[in-house]
């Protein structure tokens, strides 16, 4: 089974705001809803319009995640955009109620888009890669697609991230054709979705304890490894010195980044499984979805 980098546990960033969320930079919070996080960009108080909402949550999140918007940014108030990192089921849980709720634009990749304007469900779920409970029951986990067809609209292919000024958008393939992290060079803050994370996410344990580690995108869910592996390197090269994941804490500072190295340097030994049906057999897609499932291993 793969193993997890440990972290010493003083890089995790646990300062709760007066919102309920947890503050990892002055205009950058996130909040743990059960099993993924969301992330709020913009300063506490800021004007209807001038924050961003990352990622949309698991089903049933709707009202917690307005909750939390409306005490940081104040009553009625609704975001400039919701921009994703990508569309599985535990990142898009309340998409379409928010977007209902709020009428703004969502932003993807475009080779996300088939995944949240209803043309495609993604690949299955492998729930052969070990690793606990989550990644066993993985097969029941809902694979799309979602429909938000009237609000959806690609990231501007020059890298800028709508409604984000300072921040990057970057592609990290691997856990999904179109992943995307967010960069701010400035402060070297990288929110980083699922590319890597920072708990045992196959195991229900790991989730509720959420004890730091620097792990690999979650197993059971990633349909190709090297291109993971790659997008993992690249995040790597950064520097970074806050990390704000999809999955646990967020971290930062030196021994972070030296357990950030340490998952680039070994990544294949310490986040790939062992076996799995996407072993050496990715599956492909391109803008309209999946291309080739590799069959289920015997």
């Amino acid at each position: 089974m793969a193993q997890q980098i440990p972290v010493d546990p003083r890089c995790v960033v646990d300062e709760a705001a007066p919102d309920g969320t947890m503050q990892a930079a002055p205009d950058l919070s996130y909040q743990r809803l059960l099993l993924v996080n969301v992330a709020y960009y913009g300063m506490p108080g800021a004007k209807s319009g001038s924050w961003v909402l990352v990622d949309a949550g698991i089903p049933g999140t709707y009202g917690t995640i307005v909750g939390a918007a409306e005490k940081r940014f104040g009553a009625g108030s609704k975001p400039a955009a919701i921009v994703m990192t990508h569309g599985h089921f535990d990142h898009t849980g309340a998409l379409k109620e928010l977007a209902e709720h709020w009428d703004v634009p969502i932003y993807a990749h475009e080779l996300e888009l088939p995944y949240l304007d209803g043309r495609s469900s993604y690949p299955p779920p492998d729930p052969t890669v070990g690793g606990g409970l989550m990644a066993r029951v993985s097969s029941l986990y809902p694979r799309g697609p979602v429909d938000v067809r009237p609000w959806l609209r690609p990231l501007p292919a020059d890298g800028t991230v709508p409604g984000m000024p300072g921040f990057r958008w970057i592609a990290t393939p691997g856990h999904s054709p179109g992943h995307v992290s967010f960069w701010r060079e400035s402060d070297r803050a990288l929110v980083v979705g699922d590319a890597f994370i920072t708990t045992a996410q196959e195991s229900a344990y790991g989730v509720l304890t959420q004890e730091p580690e620097l792990h690999g995108p979650p197993m059971y869910y990633t349909p190709d490894w090297e291109s993971a592996r790659r997008s993992v390197e690249g995040l790597t090269a950064l520097e970074p010195d806050l990390i704000v994941p999809g999955h646990g804490r967020a971290m930062r500072g030196p021994a972070m980044r030296e357990a950030l190295r340490a998952l680039a340097r070994d990544f294949r030994a310490v986040a790939v499984p062992e076996q799995g049906r996407y072993v050496g057999d990715p599956a492909r897609a391109d803008a309209s979805g999946p291309t080739y499932v590799p069959p289920v291993k015997a």
